[in-house]
């Protein structure tokens, strides 16, 4: 199981602000990270801010926006053997033209 953190910077106050760019974003990284996705749910604050969670049969994705800083504190927690989390992270980064990635990755065990 792989635990991914990372925070994004640099990005478009813009697009941070859009929930529902911000939902098409968890959809679509759900998909990169070959995962099966169960429901998706956000949430816009007033008066900036998306919050997002993408429920995963093997985890979840999830991103935190501060639009008036340019930053996206996300993580993607991930199991099977067959998904591929880092391909997810690197989507969101992409999608939301990052200028800045900082990442931390844990592997997590059960036994």
């Amino acid at each position: 199981m792989k635990h991914i953190l990372f925070t994004l910077k640099g990005c478009a106050a813009d697009e941070l602000d859009d929930e529902g760019f911000i939902r098409d974003i968890l959809y679509q990284a759900s998909k990169w990270c070959k995962s099966t996705l169960i429901a998706l749910h956000s949430h816009k604050f007033s008066p900036q801010g998306v919050t997002a969670v993408a429920l995963l049969a093997e985890s979840h994705i999830s991103i935190h926006t501060w639009p008036e800083n340019g930053t996206a504190v996300c993580d993607i927690f991930t199991c099977g053997d067959h998904t591929v989390p880092e391909d997810g992270v690197e989507y969101m980064r992409a999608e939301l033209n990052a200028s800045n990635i900082m990442t931390q990755t844990i592997l997590r065990d059960l036994e």
